[in-house]
This record gives structure tokens, C-alpha cells and sequence, in this order.
């Protein structure tokens, strides 16, 4: 977009937006102003900011934590695809990113030649994905996306920082305040469009964005599988994450965790009922919530027909590469062990939050310390001493995640509203796809799982669209999905998916000089615009065949 007509497209948008549209980025001491501003690099978010950039508009990007890339990096968990990953169902931008990650590990990891040569390269080879890898890896990728921006100033990235205020007008938002983790300075952002990249929602409170949280009624939405009652705590467990290896022969137990006796002894107060003690080599099946086995054994092997926790998220397969590169396997915890079913992060005090966090880590040290001391083995005996934590690999000092993995978050009341009954119908408005059984973990308030596959699915735009602001644009887990139907639209393609097509939204929607809203109910434009996010490699249908 020139000059001219970024400036007569702010004077439709507001004199507060003229000078973030004559762009490129601008500062004037701890404020800053961009084309659009977007708070939160997860996956949606990094997806968002790549998208715009492409399009030729400035951003700036925040990020509370130090690595951008949210449940991939900063969460560490490998991506959850679809089986048809490898060639469709997800954007071509996606897929790129998956062949980044390869390339990096035949690039600078000495992989054995018969890994090196593999097409379809899984690191870990871990069960749960295709593509099993270190969080390091893809954080060095969507880092070398970024590049050109940064050094071009097309992108200023703002790392360790919070949203705290919003300057809001109406129906619009002029600006985002944050605050640096570190020392506590403040920053506001100006921008004519806002993007919630948030793993939580966060901007959608502070912006006076309406939204929903936790479980709607069943009345309200018709879903087989909704409560019967609405319940706005009602919401998904989250996990805090670690990695660890092995070393047999070797004692490598940690300090025994203060809460650990209440997670040992700990049995899940769900409805139906959990298989027993939540710390136990057994696990309520997410379909049959019948009591089922689950296997461990560090060495990799596979035993009893049951699935192996070891293989299921390892992310570094010793295999895979040449003797010595690695002195074991390294296996990612993200299990139904280690399920924070307690409370919420959402819409709780600043020290309730903390508080989840806090008992969510004890959760999974209290794993971890169970496993190298009381854990029952296959050879009978009791305890894997060897087991330690790899905060190399982490990028934090005690070896947990950076940040929770989080299933569920506060979700705009959007122009559509994604139900159950409607997964795979043909939207008109459609900016993706994807794919995933519903999948919902244990509750806060006492269900158990609720997990049934559904059929391929598209992304209506609408969903992105907010029913009354104007220029914030939700990218993650906060589009318009309900608590059941985000079981299956909080995976990591369909995020990537809805944060690329909200950078092409954006910059669509300034070029015609119009609004997002304005894009979606004039048929024209939205024609166009699908045509253009065909160009750009977004998949709008699934193939029959699929």
C-alpha cells in the first residue's frame, strides 16, 4: 500500500491511525507504532506477523516469554497433525515450516545416513507425530523467518513483556500498553489493527472485546456433547511440560517436591470416573473411559501391546544419529500424568494464576520424582534413578517449560460461532482447514475426557471476526469456537492456519480500504480475497478423497 492511500484509508479508520499507516515502523521513546500490532508470538501469532510481512505491512510482536513459536517452542510440544500432514491439510506456509525443521537437523545435526536420507525425517520418532522434534530447532526456524524482517525494520519484536492497558474508543482500539517482565518500563503500541496472539485471550478483557469462557449449555448451542448447563469454569487442564533422558546405573532423583505427597496419594475427582491414583502406569481411555494400561520403558522398546510413554512425545531419537551424539533418548512429558485439573489461568487474580502455575509444575516434578523412585518396572523392581531433567533443552534453569500448554482460553463472541454439529460443512467463508478428532482433556470442574473423531474440517472466517470491534482480530485458541468444538481448533496447524489467514486478512483489507468485517459481507472482496489466500498457498477445501 503507498502513502496515499495508507493515509485515506486512516482517516476512515481514525486520525489516531495515521501515523502507524505511514509506516515504516516508528518510535519515539518506549512508544511505538506499526500497521499492525500483535501481542502474543505464538504459533497463530508468528503465523499472523509472517503473513503481514509478505504483504509488505510493518509489525510489531510481543512475547511474554524469551522464545517465540508458543506450543511448539516456548510449550514444547510437538505439533498433533492430521495423517494426511505430509501433502494437504494444512497451508503451504505450514508445511515449509515442517521442511524447515528438517533441513535444520540435515543442516547442522549429524544425523546417520539412513536418517539423513529419509524423506519424511522424524527426529524423536516419536509416536504421537511425524514430526518429533527438539523445541530448540523449531525456534531457530520461524528465527531465520524472521530475519530479513528484522534487520529490514519491517518487524520490531518485543520479547519478555506483558499487555497491561488498552486505550479504547468505541468500537476501536487506539492502542496497547505493555510492560517488560524485567524492570517494569511501559510501551504503548498504536496500530490501526490489533491481533490477540495470546495464548489466553488476553487482549479481549482489556480491549472490551465480548467473549466466553469455559463450557456453554447445551441449550444454548445445541452440541450432543456440551453440558447439559453452562459453566464459565468449566474448562480444559493445562500441562506444564518437561523433557527428560536417561542413564542407567547413574542417580540422578531430584528434590523430593513439596507437594509430593498429595500428587502421589492424588485421585481425580471426575465424573465419569478416573481410572485411580492420577500418578499410576494406568489411565482412563479418552473414548472408552475404561481403565487402561500404559507402558514405560526407558530403553525404547515396545512391550505388553500397550503404548510405551517413553516413544510417545520422545523427541530425540539416539538412533537417528551418529554413535555418541547422543548419550540417550530424550522423551517430552506431556502426559495424562501430569494433567493440571485444578483450576483455571483464565479470568483469576494475578496470585490465583501464579498459583495454578506453580501447583502445575509441582504436578510434574512430583511425576518425575515418582518415576525415579516409587515407579513400578517391568523387571518388577521400583524407580528409574537414572531419568533426569534436561533443562539444556528447555531453555529454563528448572528444566520445566517456559509456559503451560494451554488447551482453552477466553473466545471472542464472533460472527460465527463454531458448533459441533457444523465440523465439516462447507462454509462459504472459508479462509483453511484442518483436521483433529474433538479432543478434550479432564476439566477443571470434573469431567473426563470427551474425545470422538469429526470429520475434516474448514476455518469460516467469520469465526475471526468479532461481533462488535473492529480491529482486533483473534489468532488462537480465542477465535469462535466452543468448549467442544476447540478440542479440534487448537491444534498446531489449524493455529498456524488462522494466524496466517489473519495476516492476509489485514493487509487485504487496508489495500481495499475497507475493514475485515467489510471483507467478509461483500461478496466481491471476499472472493477475491479466497482467491488470494489460493495464491499464497491456503488450502479453502479438503479433497474428496480425503
Amino acid at each position: 500500500m503507498n502513502l496515499i492511500k495508507r493515509r485515506a484509508f486512516a482517516q476512515q479508520v481514525g486520525a489516531g491511525a495515521l501515523a502507524s499507516l505511514a509506516m515504516p515502523l516508528r518510535g519515539k521513546e518506549h512508544d511505538f507504532s506499526a500497521d499492525v500490532v500483535i501481542v502474543g508470538a505464538s504459533l497463530g501469532g508468528c503465523a499472523a506477523a509472517l503473513a503481514a510481512l509478505q504483504q509488505g505491512l510493518s509489525v510489531i510482536l510481543t512475547e511474554e516469554t524469551d522464545w517465540i513459536g508458543g506450543q511448539l517452542t516456548s510449550q514444547a510440544v510437538p505439533p498433533d497433525e492430521h495423517a494426511w500432514i505430509e501433502t494437504h491439510g494444512a497451508p503451504k506456509s505450514y508445511r515449509s515450516l515442517r521442511s524447515g525443521i528438517r533441513d535444520y537437523y540435515r543442516k547442522h545435526y549429524p544425523l546417520t545416513k539412513e536418517a539423513r536420507h529419509t524423506v519424511f525425517l522424524n527426529p524423536g520418532a516419536g509416536s504421537v507425530s511425524k514430526l518429533c522434534h527438539e523445541p530448540r530447532v523449531a525456534l531457530a526456524v520461524l528465527k531465520e523467518c524472521f530475519a530479513p524482517y528484522l534487520s529490514g525494520a519491517k518487524l520490531r519484536l518485543l520479547i519478555k513483556c506483558v499487555p497491561v492497558k488498552a486505550d479504547v474508543d468505541g468500537d476501536r482500539t487506539r492502542s496497547i500498553t505493555v510492560r517488560r517482565n524485567e524492570d517494569g518500563t511501559e510501551q504503548t503500541l498504536s496500530a490501526p489493527y490489533f491481533v490477540d496472539g495470546t495464548e489466553l485471550g488476553d487482549l479481549l478483557p482489556l480491549t472490551k472485546t465480548e467473549y466466553i469462557t469455559g463450557a456453554e449449555g447445551r441449550d444454548a448451542t445445541g452440541e450432543p456433547h456440551a453440558p447439559i448447563e453452562r459453566n464459565p469454569k468449566n474448562e480444559q487442564a493445562f500441562t506444564h511440560c518437561f523433557a527428560m533422558d536417561y542413564s542407567p546405573g547413574e542417580s540422578r532423583v531430584i528434590d523430593r517436591p513439596k507437594e509430593y505427597e498429595f500428587w502421589r496419594d492424588h485421585e481425580p475427582r471426575l465424573d465419569p470416573a478416573w481410572s485411580g491414583k492420577l500418578l499410576d502406569w494406568h489411565y482412563t481411555h479418552p473414548r472408552t473411559l475404561q481403565r487402561k494400561k500404559l507402558g514405560f520403558n526407558p530403553r525404547g522398546a515396545r512391550h505388553d501391546g500397550v503404548v510405551n510413554l517413553w516413544r510417545y512425545r520422545r523427541i530425540v531419537a539416539a538412533g537417528n544419529f551418529e554413535p555418541g551424539a547422543y548419550g540417550s533418548d530424550i522423551s517430552l512429558v506431556n502426559w495424562p500424568q501430569n494433567d493440571y485439573m485444578l483450576s483455571s489461568l483464565v479470568d483469576v487474580t494475578p496470585e490465583a494464576k501464579q498459583r495454578a502455575i506453580d501447583g502445575a509444575k509441582q504436578l510434574s516434578l512430583s511425576l518425575l520424582y515418582w518415576m525415579q523412585t516409587e515407579a513400578p518396572r517391568m523387571d518388577g523392581g521400583q524407580g528409574y534413578p537414572g531419568l533426569g531433567l534436561r533443562p539444556d533443552i528447555m531453555g529454563t534453569a528448572d528444566g520445566l517449560a517456559k509456559g503451560p500448554y494451554v488447551r482453552e482460553a477466553r473466545r471472542i463472541k464472533a460472527e460465527t460461532t463454531i458448533l459441533e454439529q457444523d465440523c465439516g460443512k462447507a462454509y462459504a467463508d472459508s479462509v483453511g482447514v484442518g483436521s483433529y478428532p474433538i479432543d478434550l482433556h479432564p476439566t477443571t470442574t470434573g469431567d473426563n475426557y470427551i474425545d470422538f473423531p469429526v470429520e475434516p474440517f474448514q476455518i469460516p472466517l467469520g469465526a475471526l471476526l468479532p461481533q462488535r470491534m473492529e480491529n482486533v482480530i483473534p489468532v488462537c485458541k480465542n477465535i469462535g469456537s466452543t468448549h467442544v468444538t476447540n478440542g479440534c481448533y487448537r491444534l498446531h496447524p489449524v493455529e498456524w492456519g488462522i494466524g496466517e489467514a489473519a495476516g492476509h486478512l489485514l493487509a487485504f483489507a487496508m489495500a481495499h480500504r475497507t475493514s475485515p468485517r467489510g471483507v467478509r459481507s461483500t461478496p466481491r472482496l471476499l472472493a477475491d480475497f479466497q482467491s488470494h489466500l489460493q495464491r499464497a498457498g491456503v488450502e479453502l477445501a479438503w479433497p474428496k478423497t480425503s
